[in-house]
């Protein structure tokens, strides 16, 4: 697939405190389902955030954007949204990305 098709996300999730290890473990439950069921799903990796703002990050990168807009209406992740509706200090929060290629071919694209 041409990098110029994919698309990257970076998710934030930013629990209440104390409902860290909830949300840690539906992210965990996404990450396998995503895996599993989403076409166009060429990273799915989930992060806990040890400086800046507490919390999690999933970093995701999609063959295309129509693969991306799937993942967003199916079921894994329906089931995370569902699971963490009630745990988060502020909405789940996603920046899509389209990369810049540059430099060396492997380091300077996702």
């Amino acid at each position: 697939m041409d990098n110029l098709e994919s698309v990257v996300v970076v998710a934030t999730l930013v629990p209440l405190p104390g409902q860290e290890e909830k949300v840690e473990t539906a992210l965990l439950e996404a990450v396998a389902a995503t895996h599993e069921q989403d076409r166009g799903c060429e990273l799915y990796a989930a992060h806990r955030s040890i400086r800046g703002k507490a919390g999690f990050v999933v970093i995701e990168k999609w063959s295309s954007a129509d693969e991306l807009q799937a993942h967003g209406a199916g079921k894994a992740f329906a089931a995370l949204t569902a699971a963490v509706g009630g745990l988060l200090a502020e909405p789940l929060a996603a920046t899509v990305l389209r990369s810049l290629p540059a430099g060396n071919g492997k380091l300077g694209v996702l």
